[in-house]
C-alpha cells in the first residue's frame, strides 16, 4: 500500500497501554503486533518493559528504531519521553523513518499512566500533534484484586482508563472474579471490564477514539451508566453529579475553574454531559485531567431521553462531599 504525504496539521491518534506486573502486555501486545491493522503504528516501549519483540522484527532502522513484521516500528524509551516523541515527530516529517499513522506508548507494569498524559496534554507541540484515543488498562483475572489492594500505581491504572481487559480468567474463581469487579467498579464506574480471555480484544479496535467524545453517539459509553452512587477505594474515589434543571453557563465556569485551581492534580478525571441554561436543547460535554481542562463540545442533540446534567469525577484524597457540597451549593439538588 502506498504512503500518504506527511501532513502535520493532522493530529496522530495515540493509545496508552498499560497493566500491572504479570497482567499479560507482553501476551496482548505482541498478537496485536501480528495484526496488519496497526500497520503504520509506531510503538513506543520504555527500557524497563519486560515486552519481548525479537521474533517479530523484520528489519533494523537507525537510531534503534525497528520495523515489526506487521508494519509497526518499534523504539525503546531511553530517557525523557517528551525528548522522544519530538524527536521522533522529527525524523517522521523529516523522512528519516517510515511514516506512522498512529502510536501505542506501552508502559512498564510498576507505571502511573498519568505522567504519560500529562506529557501531552500539558505540552505545547505534542499536544498539537498527538490526539490521545484512550488509556488501555489490562488486569490479572487472578490476582488483581491482590495487586490493586497493595499498589497504588494499579490502582490508578484502573482508575484512568477507557478500557479494562481482564485477563486469565480462565484460571479465576467465579468468587474471587467478582470481587475483583467490585474493585475496579469502585475505582472506575465509567468503564465495564471486557473478559480478553474469552473475547480478544481486536487490534482493529485498539484506536477507536475513547478518551474524549467526539461525537454524540460516542457519549453513552464514554460517560458510563450514569449511576449516582459514590464509590471508595482507598485514597481514590469516584462520584456522579447531577442537576435536574439546565445549569447556568457561568456557574458551570465556575465549577470547572474551582476544580482546576482547588483540586487540579487530585482530580485524576473529570467528564461529563451538562444541560446549559442558555441552550438546553444542545448539551456540552466537558472533560478535564487534573488541571487540563479541555474546551467543552457542544453536541448538536441529546444521545438519550435523560437529558439531565451528569458529571463523572475520579478524584484521589479529596475529602468525601468537598465537590459534591460545592457542586450543590451552585446548582443545587440533583434530579
Amino acid at each position: 500500500m502506498a504512503e500518504s504525504e506527511p501532513d502535520p496539521l493532522t493530529p496522530i491518534p495515540l493509545v496508552v497501554l498499560t497493566g500491572f506486573l504479570g497482567a499479560g502486555k507482553t501476551t496482548r501486545l505482541n498478537a496485536w503486533l501480528r495484526d496488519a491493522a496497526l500497520a503504520d503504528t509506531l510503538v513506543v516501549i520504555n527500557e524497563f518493559g519486560e515486552v519481548g519483540l525479537d521474533h517479530l522484527l523484520v528489519e533494523a532502522a537507525p537510531e534503534d528504531v525497528v520495523l515489526m513484521a506487521a508494519g509497526c516500528l518499534c523504539c525503546t524509551v531511553r530517557g525523557d519521553l517528551v525528548a522522544t516523541l519530538e524527536d521522533l515527530l522529527r525524523r517522521r516529517d523529516n523522512r528519516r523513518i517510515r511514516f506512522f499513522r498512529r502510536l501505542l506508548i506501552e508502559t512498564t507494569g510498576l507505571a502511573d499512566p498519568l505522567p504519560i498524559l500529562q506529557a501531552v496534554l500539558q505540552h505545547p507541540y505534542l499536544s498539537k500533534r498527538f490526539a490521545i484515543a484512550g488509556l488501555v488498562t489490562l488486569v490479572d483475572a487472578v490476582s488483581g484484586a491482590t495487586t490493586i489492594a497493595a499498589h497504588p500505581e494499579a490502582r490508578r491504572q484502573v482508575a484512568l482508563a477507557d478500557a479494562l481487559l481482564l485477563t486469565k480468567t480462565d484460571l479465576a474463581d467465579p468468587a474471587g472474579l467478582a470481587m475483583l469487579k467490585a474493585d475496579i467498579r469502585a475505582l472506575n464506574p465509567i468503564v465495564t471490564p471486557q473478559d480478553d480471555n474469552e473475547r480478544p480484544f481486536p487490534a482493529d479496535a485498539l484506536f477507536a477514539p475513547r478518551f474524549s467524545a467526539a461525537r454524540t453517539e460516542d457519549i453513552a459509553s464514554w460517560l458510563g451508566t450514569g449511576e449516582e452512587a459514590a464509590h471508595q477505594a482507598g485514597a481514590i474515589a469516584s462520584l456522579t453529579l447531577t442537576a435536574g434543571n439546565p445549569v447556568p453557563e457561568g456557574a458551570l465556569t465556575v465549577f470547572r475553574e474551582a476544580m482546576r485551581m482547588l483540586h487540579g492534580p487530585r482530580l485524576l478525571r473529570m467528564k461529563g454531559i451538562v444541560a446549559l441554561a442558555e441552550d438546553p436543547e444542545h448539551p456540552v460535554a466537558i472533560h478535564q485531567v487534573q488541571s487540563v481542562v479541555h474546551p467543552p463540545l457542544r453536541l448538536p442533540r441529546w444521545p438519550s431521553r435523560d437529558r439531565r446534567t451528569r458529571i463523572v469525577c475520579i478524584t484521589q484524597d479529596i475529602a468525601p462531599g468537598t465537590i459534591e457540597g460545592f457542586w450543590t451549593a451552585l446548582v443545587g439538588r440533583g434530579g
